[in-house]
């Protein structure tokens, strides 16, 4: 590509599964900048920090299994070691050999626990209402969705107008065209199931445990967190800082779960210059 803020999909299938992954900037780069969203995003979904950072990094951002254009099949993998596993596997399709991470919401674990797993190809976090969360108490949909068969009927409850509706409760910051957008990602029913096995075969205690090996690389860290967040409560930004000392801790009063959608210009002051000094600049002249 000879535009480095020009985007690509490319379908990759690790193992069996099949994902659709955006790749920016400098193709032959084994450095790369690589967005990890949550429950129910897709990895178009970063595009407010993906155009700007593919100016001078190379950039992926895959729709990770169950979610967005990827492949929703009963019989796939859908714990957290999956999901690590599969971005693991897309990287290793694409030839990265470092990676700075971003991560939101669930894309936070699976990231994380790849870092934990390849010490030595993680150069970076950037955590956006996500991280290694301790004490962490589900939140009241998360606990539906863990009960076996009441989970099932909340999930056929669940229509596009109850769905926009919870979510615009919840995050009345976020832009109508996000409620809609993000509304739409988590209607199939394949979707849908992808949430009630992630949710049911995570242990919270796992997820902590990722601290003390990340802890022991020492990151440089970045943690952006919309405080108004009912999904992961503010205080766990805080404590981000017991995995990752160095982290540089920003709060967004008022901002919800999304905060790269709802203020886009205020996340990217961090997140940009963060990711800008990690990776260096871009030699265009390649």
């Amino acid at each position: 590509m000879t535009d480095a803020t020009m985007l690509e999909q490319r379908q990759l299938v690790v193992g069996d599964v099949r994902s659709p992954v955006l790749v920016g900037g400098p193709d032959g780069a084994d450095e790369a900048v690589v967005f990890v969203h949550g429950n129910p995003d897709a990895g178009s979904d970063w595009m407010p920090l993906l155009t700007q950072v593919a100016t001078f990094a190379r950039v992926i951002a895959p729709d990770m299994p169950g979610f967005g254009g990827a492949e929703r099949r009963a019989d796939q993998d859908y714990t957290v070691h999956g999901y690590a596993a599969h971005l693991g596997g897309i990287l290793d399709r694409l030839g990265v050999r470092r990676a700075h991470l971003v991560a939101h919401d669930f894309g936070g674990p699976w990231a994380l626990t790849w870092a934990a797993d390849h010490p030595e190809r993680v150069a970076s976090v950037t955590l956006i209402n996500t991280g290694v969360l301790t004490n962490y108490r589900w939140h009241r949909l998360a606990r539906l969705w863990r009960l076996p068969i009441l989970g099932e009927l909340v999930q056929f409850a669940a229509t596009r107008r109850v769905l926009r509706a919870v979510l615009a409760h919840d995050n009345p910051g976020l832009p109508s065209a996000w409620l809609d957008r993000i509304t739409e990602h988590a209607l199939p029913w394949g979707t849908k199931r992808a949430v009630l096995r992630l949710y049911r075969s995570t242990d919270t205690a796992t997820i902590e445990a990722l601290s003390g090996p990340l802890r022991e690389l020492d990151l440089p860290a970045l943690v952006v967190w919309g405080a108004a967040d009912v999904y992961i409560p503010a205080e766990q930004a805080r404590l981000q800082s017991n995995t990752f000392p160095r982290a540089r801790i920003e709060m967004l009063p008022g901002v919800g779960h999304w905060a790269w959608l709802e203020q886009p210009e205020k996340v990217a002051q961090f997140v940009v210059p963060f990711l800008r000094e990690q990776v260096g600049e871009l030699d265009t002249t390649r």
